[in-house]
């Protein structure tokens, strides 16, 4: 794997649109679930998570943000 991080991703956490940081996010938990890390590696993965998390937070705010609004201007 190339990239940087633990991951093996290249692209920031702040481009990465919805479902490359969900998958990538399920990949870090399998990773963390299946043990064998250092603790060092283990808390690389566990930023990364924290990181990816937020971003799919964000997207889903805005998605819902959009949809409130799309719901408003019907009603």
């Amino acid at each position: 794997m190339s990239g940087s991080g633990p991951s093996g991703a290249s692209a920031s956490s702040e481009s990465l649109g919805y479902e490359q940081a969900r998958d990538e996010l399920i990949d870090v938990v399998r990773r963390l679930e299946a043990g064998g890390t250092t603790l060092e590696e283990s808390l690389a993965l566990w930023e990364r998570g924290e990181a990816l998390a937020k971003v799919c937070r964000r997207w889903l705010e805005g998605a819902r943000a959009r949809l409130d609004a799309a719901l408003e201007a019907e009603g």
